[in-house]
């Protein structure tokens, strides 16, 4: 599989940010922080990106959808820090390729890189 080139972040929690910029700097040649909504969308517009990982605190679950309509192809990773079955299933309808607890970036690394197992939910 082909590295990914770029990764886009919009995290609410500055070290959750800090701690994926860390995990994944390296399989990426690209990790950038948007610090709204509307920078995202700006950012990907301007660079692309092949992965975003979207904090649902800063993005709505339409938004989402927004996203995934609006830039076919790209891989969208949500996370909030209060996950449930019922946002993991909500986001995958909006587009979404995973939703994670924000307490775990080892899932969110996995969804990004696309290791993770179809329904890897792990309850908060």
């Amino acid at each position: 599989m082909q590295q990914p080139r770029n990764l886009v972040l919009l995290q609410s929690d500055l070290g959750v940010t800090q701690s994926l910029i860390a995990l994944l700097c390296s399989s990426f040649r690209s990790v950038r922080a948007a610090r709204s909504y509307c920078d995202l969308q700006a950012d990907l517009s301007e660079h692309g990106a092949d992965v975003v990982i979207l904090d649902l605190e800063m993005a709505s679950i339409s938004e989402v959808g927004r996203l995934s309509r609006d830039f076919p192809g790209i891989s969208i990773v949500c996370n909030h820090r209060l996950a449930d079955e019922e946002m993991w299933t909500a986001t995958l309808n909006a587009g979404a390729a995973d939703c994670c607890p924000s307490h775990d970036t080892r899932g969110m690394v996995q969804a990004a890189l696309g290791h993770a197992p179809p329904a890897h939910f792990l309850a908060a």
